[in-house]
């Protein structure tokens, strides 16, 4: 799990994709382990609670199982039972591995609150739900709150329901999100992690529904200081979100595309690099003789010039130079010095 507070927090959302089958739920733990992850999470939910009998299937989840069941019939297929969470965390905690679930209904976060996770997760589709943002804000934890389809003052509205509650904005991770599987990059709005990024949480980052990489790390860029991405042992298993999701090789690369990234970003302060310092003396130049100097002789525009090396009296100095005596001979070309 991660252990550097300075580093970006990369959650492999497992979600549903282990298709309700606890076998493969745990093969997930150990491929996201694999692939350098710092969580791995998944969705707990009792799909009763959370999909009336009238709910219509979303337009991906359509394409990707068929409309011959429900939403709710879909759901109930894929997920694994409540019981199932212990047994998950403890393989996390034994393999060394951070878990997270996300609980979709009250009955949910009953389940997962004596666990000890680090964090609670909030999935988009609840940040309207008050009754459940302030039973999650009554568990006065950690929060990483993903924020698709969401204006900022629904943002906000949540943030002030969970504060009201017990938990704080400033115990709160904002991730920027679109909700759709895969995600048009069109729709990705990068920019809206500023917006984010002002309401005084704890930081901000982003939950990936792209296809590929290329997006997580330029959130990473912007400041990103959470990535979540979902991943799947085989994009070709039935079920609704396995087309938008990473396989392990792909999630393993996306890992080391965000430490590159984040170790690129430095400390924000500018100055010479300790790779780069050697190279000051060869690329800047110095004030040298254009021809040769006669000690005593005026230094003017004509006799002297500028040229590498960069270790002599810099041409920044040029003015305080002009006009002042040789202090000896100088061959042409060498560096001027003024003692």
């Amino acid at each position: 799990m991660q252990t550097d507070k300075n580093s970006v927090i990369i959650i492999a959302e497992a979600g549903v994709n282990h298709n309700g089958n606890l076998d493969m739920a745990r093969r997930m733990v150990l491929e996201a382990k694999a692939a350098g992850a710092d969580y791995v999470k998944f969705q707990t939910a009792v799909p009763e609670l959370v999909i009336s009998v009238f709910a219509p299937k979303a337009e991906y989840q359509k394409e990707t199982t068929g409309n011959a069941e429900s939403q709710l019939d879909m759901c109930r297929a894929i997920h694994l039972p409540l019981s199932d969470y212990a047994e998950l965390k403890a393989l996390c905690d034994e393999v060394g591995i951070g878990f997270m679930s996300t609980p979709f209904d009250l009955v949910s976060i009953d389940c997962l609150a004596p666990l000890g996770m680090d964090y609670w997760k909030i999935p988009s589709g609840e940040i309207t739900n008050l009754p459940y943002l302030r039973k999650i804000g009554a568990q006065g934890g950690r929060v990483i709150m993903s924020t698709g389809m969401a204006t900022v003052p629904e943002v906000e509205a949540a943030l002030d329901v969970l504060a009201s509650a017990g938990t704080p904005r400033t115990s709160v991770i904002l991730l920027h999100c679109t909700t759709q599987y895969p995600a048009p990059l069109e729709s990705v709005n990068l920019r809206a992690m500023d917006a984010l990024a002002a309401l005084g949480c704890a930081g901000v980052g982003y939950s990936d529904h792209t296809v590929g990489t290329d997006v997580a790390v330029a959130a990473v860029g912007r400041g990103a200081c959470v990535i979540e991405k979902h991943f799947t042992l085989d994009k070709t298993l039935p079920g609704p979100d396995h087309r938008a999701s990473l396989e392990p090789a792909e999630l393993k690369e996306l890992v080391d595309a965000v430490r590159r990234a984040e170790t690129a970003l430095g400390d924000g302060c500018k100055q010479a690099a300790e790779a780069e310092r050697p190279n000051i003396a060869i690329a800047r130049k110095s004030i040298v003789a254009a021809q040769p100097i006669s000690a005593g002789e005026m230094l003017t525009e004509e006799n002297i010039t500028v040229k590498r090396p960069g270790s002599g009296i810099s041409p920044m100095l040029w003015d305080s130079v002009i006009g002042t005596r040789a202090v000896r001979d100088f061959e042409y070309d060498e560096l001027i010095s003024l003692q």
